[in-house]
């Protein structure tokens, strides 16, 4: 039986992570929230959603997905999942098709699996047009200096737990899914993208809903592709 672990880093999400959990499908054995210094009732709700929540004082994305790391790796060798998902924790994409995300690992033995938020699946609005241009750059990058397939950075993505300890993930913010994207490519991981639904957030983007947001995330993003493509 494969188990599946699934990641949510979460800052004041109150509203949505309870809906987030609820449509997460039972073929998954663990919810993990964490809390990137939530102020609202976050914990509380996800607690009573049926997530294990941990906490992460430090702000960032990538510091959330780090500390949901470290709560795995610490389980003994008969509880290590064999495939651990990301899932935003605002309800902009439809936890329901993480049956999809996996599906490729899980058949086709493919080793990371990215839910790509195409057009004609977006809810109008759902994506700000720093985010779309900001997805276009990287991944035209990304096909220029490593041939790579990839069309999106969407954070709704699955990777077998062997693969992702491999990769030695580091980043502590925005540049997280790129990171993960590029050492993918580098370490000739099999990948795959899957279309997926994404629709409009609850409540305002830490990221793109601020112009300072958009403009870290930018810079890290860039970073991370020009720091790889001359290594």
């Amino acid at each position: 039986m494969t188990k599946i672990v699934v990641i949510i880093p979460a800052f004041n999400e109150e509203e949505s992570i309870p809906r987030v959990i609820k449509d997460i499908p039972s073929i998954v054995d663990e919810v993990i929230v964490v809390s990137n210094d939530s102020t609202d009732q976050t914990e509380t709700n996800a607690k009573n959603a049926g997530a294990t929540v941990l906490t992460e004082s430090r702000k960032g994305y990538g510091y959330a997905c780090l500390k949901g790391m470290e709560y795995i790796v610490r389980f003994d060798d008969t509880q290590q999942p064999d495939i651990v998902v990301f899932l935003d924790g605002d309800y902009s994409d439809y936890p329901e098709e993480l049956t999809k995300i996996v599906k490729p690992i899980i058949e086709e033995n493919i080793d990371f699996v990215v839910g790509a938020r195409v057009k004609e699946l977006r809810e109008a609005g759902s994506m700000t047009f720093p985010q779309i241009f900001g997805n276009w750059l990287a991944t035209s990058l990304m096909r220029l200096f490593f041939r790579s397939k990839f069309t999106d950075l969407g954070p709704f993505r699955a990777i077998k737990y062997d693969k992702l300890l491999a990769l030695n993930m580091e980043d502590k913010t925005y540049g997280w899914t790129v990171e993960m994207q590029l050492k993918a490519l580098k370490q000739k991981l099999s990948y795959k993208e899957v279309p997926v639904r994404y629709k409009n957030r609850i409540g305002v983007s830490k990221v793109s809903g601020t112009v300072k947001g958009a403009i870290f995330a930018g810079v890290k993003i860039l970073t991370w592709i020009f720091k790889y493509s001359f290594k």
